[in-house]
């Protein structure tokens, strides 16, 4: 007696907020999922290769050599240790564009994952050490 049927306007606010908060959601859990700090350390080598790359988003990529050698993809003979980073912090990038072919020691976090704009890989550096090599 006292039941509404609902209306179509009704039902189609209802449903535009479902939607809404479903995107809210998700953009939460995508942002909250790229910050996250997965793992930290340091490594040590040579710094051989550092770059502004990127068709759409610009970002700072650098190379370091680790020393020694590793099988290559699909066993297809050895390479060198090679290990790729990306730079996220002005400070940090004016250091090393000063350690260029210098032994370093660089302190990284590793997020789980980065979104474009942040850099080709998941590793980021956050400080920079010149090893004296006497």
């Amino acid at each position: 007696m006292g039941d509404k049927i609902p209306t179509l306007k009704s039902r189609f606010k209802g449903f535009i907020l479902k939607i809404v908060i479903g995107v809210l959601v998700l953009t939460c859990l995508a942002i909250w999922t790229c910050s996250w700090t997965y793992s930290s350390g340091i490594r040590a080598g040579q710094l051989i290769k550092f770059s502004k790359k990127g068709i759409f988003f610009k970002t700072y990529e650098g190379e370091l050599n680790l020393g020694g050698l590793r099988m290559g993809e699909s066993n297809n003979g050895l390479r060198g240790n090679l290990w790729e980073f990306s730079v996220l912090d002005t400070d940090v990038l004016n250091k090393l564009e000063d350690a260029e072919g210098k032994r370093v020691k660089l302190s990284y976090k590793e997020r789980f994952k980065a979104m474009p704009w942040q850099g080709d890989t998941n590793y980021f550096v956050t400080d920079v050490e010149i090893i004296n090599s006497q």
